[in-house]
């Protein structure tokens, strides 16, 4: 994929599924990968990603909790004066798909949306400078089409969606608030990808939902700060 000189990505959730791919991909195209994963001791896909010929050079695995504050924090210091081109906030979680309307869990809830909605928000304060210091200046947050207020038309799924729609709110205020520094803000839709969030039968393979993403990224403008779009592209409603 033709574009600009690669740059310094730094991607949560990459133990598997889409943010492993992520990372597969963007250190293949060059870029250099900090790829954030919860248990790096049993990533092993990740591992040998990171242990290729091609990639092993550019592509750097670390542990990282994303609901641990002071883990991101310590991360933010250890990365201190590197730019970061890209902050790729992937880390996601369902919760259990058991609960549903009148079995909900107030625990379950509350565990999903520290991944889904407060981490996005604390992983770009701890490294709003580094990315400010780039040259692309780009935070992007995966969300879902589920997180959509504008295309809920079949209810159900509680905690994800509403999640998900915290995490499309904190990207639309990182917009506004980001702004004067020059930082692009947005919130990606992968698709419904065959992932373990997505399941067996879902249209799109990790590998042409991020491709699609890489695009979309690569095309970015100032002008796209604070926008939901799909994994082609097209705007989504909020």
């Amino acid at each position: 994929m033709a574009g600009r000189e690669p740059g310094t990505i730094l991607i949560t959730g990459t133990d598997r599924g889409i943010g492993l791919e992520a990372a597969r991909q963007y250190a293949e195209a060059g870029w250099r990968v900090v790829a954030c994963a919860h248990h790096p001791e049993t990533a092993l896909q990740l591992k040998k990603a990171a242990e290729s010929a091609d990639s092993g050079r550019r592509l750097r695995i670390v542990g990282l909790d994303v609901t641990d504050s002071s883990a991101i924090q310590a991360l933010a210091r250890e990365l201190e004066g590197q730019p970061i081109d890209l902050l790729l906030n992937n880390a996601g979680l369902y919760g259990p798909k058991q609960l549903t309307f009148g079995f909900l869990d107030a625990e379950e809830w509350i565990r999903v949306f520290r991944v889904n909605t407060l981490a996005p928000l604390l992983m770009a304060q701890a490294f709003t400078t580094h990315v400010a210091q780039s040259r692309r200046k780009i935070i992007a947050v995966i969300s879902s089409l589920m997180g959509s207020l504008g295309n809920n038309i079949s209810g159900g799924h509680y905690i994800y969606r509403t999640t998900k729609a915290g995490a499309n709110m904190v990207v639309r205020s990182l917009a506004v608030d980001l702004r004067p520094l020059g930082i692009i803000v947005v919130a990606l839709n992968p698709g419904w990808v065959r992932t373990d969030i997505g399941g067996p039968h879902a249209l799109l393979s990790t590998q042409d939902s991020v491709l699609g993403l890489r695009q979309v990224l690569e095309r970015i403008t100032p002008q796209k700060s604070g926008l939901f779009l799909d994994h082609d592209g097209e705007m989504l409603p909020w």
